[in-house]
C-alpha cells in the first residue's frame, strides 16, 4: 500500500511539470539576423479552448510587439503546464 502511494505521488508530480518546446521553426527570409525579438501569445485551457477572445498571435502582432520592421525568422512555440497551455508566435529581426 505503502509503494503505490508513493508511485500514485510520483505520477501526480510528473503531471504537474510543463514542458516547453519550440514547435517547428515556421519561416526564415534572407534579412540578417537581428537583435530585436518580439513575441505573440495566447492561452489555452486544456490545450483547445481559449482564455481570451481577443487573442492574436499573428507575425505582424509579434514584430509590432518588438518594434521590428524586417523580419528574419518566425517560431512558434509551446508551453504545456496541467491545465494551461501557452502557444507563442516568436519574431526576430531589426
Amino acid at each position: 500500500m505503502k509503494k503505490a502511494l508513493v508511485v500514485l505521488a510520483l505520477v501526480f508530480a510528473f503531471v504537474l511539470v510543463g514542458c516547453m518546446t519550440t514547435v517547428e521553426p515556421f519561416a526564415v527570409t534572407s534579412n540578417e539576423l537581428g537583435s530585436k525579438v518580439g513575441e505573440a501569445s495566447a492561452k489555452f485551457l486544456f490545450g483547445y479552448l481559449p482564455l481570451s477572445f481577443n487573442m492574436d498571435l499573428g507575425i505582424q502582432k509579434a514584430a509590432q510587439n518588438g518594434g521590428i520592421t524586417k523580419i528574419s525568422t518566425v517560431d512558434v512555440k509551446a508551453k504545456q503546464g496541467f491545465l494551461v497551455t501557452t502557444i507563442s508566435t516568436v519574431v526576430t529581426g531589426e
